[in-house]
């Protein structure tokens, strides 16, 4: 691993913007920043025939590198943060699962001191407020219904840095929890639901913004029932989580989810756990035993899928070589559009000046050749 480029041009690439795809593009590094000029005695990386992204931003992730972010220690969270960085994911949150009270208070406080070093973007709460009928690889004993004053206990926890609760808004005391976690900036998300298509439009207008993994988690669309889907992705208040493993998702149920949201109401997510980047073998998901066969994480009691091993090079390289989506409609969704529910869009998510240089460089191929975090190359990209 290099050290930090203090000013440095990566130049010939394909460019990707806000604005489109620049061809032979410039993207200038001064320090940890992405400038708009740079100085004469400035190191010029030749990437012609390469792309060159924002760096990758992923709203909902459990661990990776055979650390939890859910269960581990501070240094196992920061060797999960490390794995998925050298994969292009340059902001993370960490999510956490279904387990007691207080041991997600104190799993929460440690957590909000990395967000606070910097090290994550914030904390997602994925459970125990959700519903038996679609718990996935949460521990049914442990689940509650939303009481807004068991949602406040969590959220005092994170002492801040709490950026997203997943709720089945349709349990006694949802909506309520909905409005106050609105009311604190926090983002509300409706999964490991079986609410209603009615309940859902409710949840919306209450507050909710996000779906937890669309799809997953919750009763399937129907003709006459459309349950939570519907709702979902007909709400432009609403962006849809998508998990692109090839595992969670039928191909024609991302590009329906696309067709319908569009591409600035999607953020791609890893739903990663521990066994992201590390292999196959067992691991533990919370309190429940996981076991990885073939790049698939399964409850080893029932068999339910249980999270992924999905890094966001490989979501993004599927969803254009094998879905067919425009690159640039896959950057908005893994980057630009998942900074900006995070509130970060300011410092990330772009490559425009003054923002952090976060970046991932790839080749003709989008096989991930090289990923910089705020000025620093995490892999060096070794050109010719």
């Amino acid at each position: 691993m290099a050290g930090r480029a203090d000013s440095t041009v990566l130049a010939g690439a394909r460019v990707v913007l806000p604005t489109g795809t620049v061809e032979n593009g410039r993207v200038i590094v001064e320090g940890t920043r992405i400038a708009g000029s740079t100085r004469e005695d400035a190191r010029t990386v030749d990437l012609t025939g390469h792309w060159v992204v924002p760096g990758f931003v992923d709203i909902h992730n459990h661990g990776g590198g055979g650390a939890s972010f859910a269960t581990g220690t501070a240094e196992d969270v920061l060797a999960g943060a490390r794995a998925h960085r050298a994969h292009g994911t340059t902001t993370v949150v960490a999510s956490t699962v279904t387990g007691e009270m207080d041991f997600l208070a104190r799993q929460a406080g440690m957590l909000s001191e990395l967000v606070e070093q910097g090290e994550l973007a914030g904390i997602h709460f994925e459970g125990p407020f959700i519903s038996p009928c679609r718990k996935g690889a949460h521990s049914e004993g442990l689940l509650r219904d939303p009481d807004p004053s068991e949602v406040r206990k969590l959220l005092d926890a994170a002492r801040g840095s709490a950026r997203m609760v997943t709720l089945a808004t349709e349990l006694p005391g949802g909506i309520e929890s909905v409005r106050l976690l609105a009311e604190h900036g926090v983002i509300a998300a409706v999964g490991h639901t079986d609410a209603t298509y009615e309940q859902t439009v409710e949840a919306i207008d209450a507050g909710a913004t996000v779906a937890t993994h669309l799809y997953n988690a919750m009763p399937a669309l129907g003709h006459r029932a459309p349950g939570p889907i519907a709702a979902l992705l007909e709400d432009e208040r609403i962006t849809v989580e998508l998990i692109n493993d090839g595992t969670h998702l039928h191909p024609a149920a991302l590009q329906f989810a696309y067709h319908h949201a569009g591409a600035d109401r999607v953020a791609l997510i890893t739903d990663a756990m521990d066994a992201a980047g590390a292999g196959d073998g067992h691991y533990e998901l919370g309190p429940l035993a996981v076991e990885v066969k073939d790049g698939v994480a399964r409850l080893v009691e029932g068999g339910s899928i249980a999270g992924s091993t999905l890094t966001l090079d490989t979501a993004f390289r599927r969803a254009v070589t094998l879905d067919r989506i425009p690159v640039d409609d896959v950057v908005r969704s893994i980057s630009a559009n998942p900074a900006r529910l995070l509130g970060l869009y300011d410092r990330v998510g772009s490559l425009d000046p003054g923002k952090d240089a976060d970046l991932v460089v790839l080749d003709a191929d989008f096989a991930l050749r090289g990923v910089m975090r705020r000025g620093e190359w995490i892999v060096e990209p070794r050109i010719g």
